[in-house]
């Protein structure tokens, strides 16, 4: 189970420790395509949000440190897509596998259902078991699989979607 963390919408502080586990994540796996980091201001636009639907939720501990994030975002710029929403959940390495993102992602799945907003899709970059049983806890489903879509460390990675319809 996970240690005592509390979820609760991002704040601008927030946004460091963020910054900081996602940049691990670049570094270090392909959990994330991403190359180089990203500036504060695209954290500051995560945190904004531009639709209804964009939320960023913290887990942070008894010290109020981020522990994990997760955070909803547009899903294709069409109109017609406005009701869907990809999702994203970090967890910094220190504290996987207690149970964080068992509380996290239900919480941002949450508060976009409360946004009105009818489905959540994720990709997840294999091989990652945890990602994928994290997914299938939080009621995702497969939904389908692409093969070397993704190039980093000098090879190519298989993807894998899920999708849950929330109302």
């Amino acid at each position: 189970m996970a240690l005592d963390v509390v979820i609760r919408p991002a704040v601008e502080d927030d946004l460091g420790d963020i910054a900081a586990i996602y940049n691990h994540e670049i570094a270090n796996s392909t959990a994330t395509f991403d190359l180089e980091p990203p500036t504060l201001d695209y954290w500051r636009q995560r945190l904004a949000g531009r639709e209804q639907g964009d939320r960023l939720l913290v887990a942070v501990d008894t010290d109020e440190d981020v522990v994990g994030y997760a955070y909803s975002w547009s899903y294709r710029p069409r109109p017609g897509y406005r009701r869907t929403r990809e999702t994203s959940i970090y967890v910094d390495p220190s504290m996987r596998g207690r149970g964080v993102g068992r509380v996290l992602y239900p919480a941002l799945l949450e508060a976009m259902t409360l946004a009105g907003v009818h489905c959540a899709v994720a990709l997840v970059a294999l091989p990652n078991p945890g990602s994928v049983a994290l997914h299938k806890a939080c009621g995702f489903e497969h939904v389908g699989s692409m093969r070397e879509v993704g190039h980093k460390f000098d090879h190519w990675v298989d993807v894998e979607w899920y999708q849950k319809i929330l109302v």
